[in-house]
């Protein structure tokens, strides 16, 4: 079976190539925000999904890795994709659409609570938002849905094309 990449799937080639990375993350409402630096590698598969392999800095030293898939499902009309991390076991599913002005990627997934010191067995929605800024410069916010029934960004993330 043989897919030809559609409108959909050529969006996401804006996103390969070499990136840089700062991000700023608070994982609990009374703790200080942290900073960190990094760096993405995006590349494409045939033009139907993008791959995108993230290296960067951690709280207390360590380097972190993760992993993107991104790609365009025209069965069911919508983005789809997986995430993964060095940090943590749980394999992000995402679920997603785009924006009217096609500049905002909202990728819907669920995952573990997370608070700073521990994953809870207990599972939220998550929302990971990708705003294409320019075609050199993208942001990433993460956001949860907590117990409120309200959305809390805890995670942003600007990446610039090198």
């Amino acid at each position: 079976m043989h897919t030809q990449s559609q409108t959909e799937h050529h969006w996401l080639d804006q996103f390969v190539g070499k990136w840089i990375c700062e991000s700023e993350c608070v994982m609990a409402p009374d703790q200080p925000s942290t900073k960190t630096k990094g760096t993405e590698v995006v590349r494409s598969i045939n033009g139907l999904w993008i791959v995108a392999e993230g290296e960067g800095e951690m709280p207390g030293g360590e380097t972190g890795k993760s992993i993107m898939t991104l790609g365009y499902n025209p069965q069911s009309n919508c983005y789809v994709g997986t995430f993964i991390c060095s940090m943590m076991p749980h394999l992000w599913v995402y679920k997603g659409t785009l924006d009217a002005a096609q500049t905002v990627l909202t990728l819907d997934t669920e995952g573990p609570i997370c608070d700073q010191t521990t994953i809870h067995n207990a599972i939220t929605k998550y929302q990971d938002i990708i705003t294409v800024v320019s075609e050199d410069h993208r942001i990433l916010t993460s956001q949860m849905l907590g117990e409120d029934g309200h959305w809390h960004q805890f995670m942003t993330a600007h990446y610039w094309k090198q």
